[in-house]
């Protein structure tokens, strides 16, 4: 199938790497692009805004266009985000994830314990699934210290049985968009739970 359109969480995604390395998401020239009233607004939400890079891309394949605040606005208004007096931020919650998509009309799912080897299956038909893997995804021939804590949109599989998806924070273009992983691989990195979209 051909890939959804592609979106990072950050508005430059050829900052990404610079980003990752302590790079203030406040330098970020894109910033206004992103819906935010502010460039603290900005810099405050950019490294917890990963799930909302996938429920973005996921809409755009289905045509519908979306501002990343616009919707991280409207998904937390359904509990998707939980911000703590002390200005901490928790979320995804795929719960509300799953409660605005319902109210939007699209039926997706919260799934846990969904081995690596059961994600093909929710693919079938066009489906996507928003997997929960770590953020070394991007860095392949890495082992993880943990499972999980990051999240990208599986949509596909090649030829040669890999899982296509993209990473809303992969540090190189190959990373990014398309990237691709063995079954076993991907496992290596997924906490074997995601929201699943048809």
């Amino acid at each position: 199938m051909p890939s959804p359109p592609y979106f990072a969480q950050w508005e430059s995604p050829a900052l990404i790497r610079a980003f990752l390395a302590g790079r203030s998401p406040a330098t970020d020239p894109g910033w206004a692009a992103s819906g935010a009233e502010t460039l603290d607004e900005y810099a405050r939400w950019a490294e917890h805004l990963c799930g909302m890079a996938c429920l973005r891309m996921a809409l755009a394949a289905r045509g519908r266009q979306e501002s990343i605040h616009a919707l991280r606005r409207a998904v937390q208004a359904h509990g998707g985000y939980v911000e703590a007096p002390d200005g901490d931020i928790k979320g995804l919650i795929y719960a509300g994830a799953v409660a605005w998509l319902a109210s939007q009309g699209i039926p997706a799912r919260v799934l846990v314990d969904v081995p690596a080897e059961g994600i093909p299956a929710l693919l079938a038909g066009g489906g996507m699934f928003i997997a929960s893997v770590h953020p070394w995804i991007r860095w392949p021939g890495r082992e993880p210290p943990r499972r999980g804590g990051h999240l990208v949109l599986v949509f596909g599989q090649d030829r040669q049985g890999r899982l296509r998806f993209h990473n809303p924070s992969g540090d190189t273009v190959a990373t990014r968009r398309d990237a691709r992983l063995g079954v076993a691989d991907f496992a290596r990195f997924y906490a074997g739970r995601g929201i699943a979209l048809p």
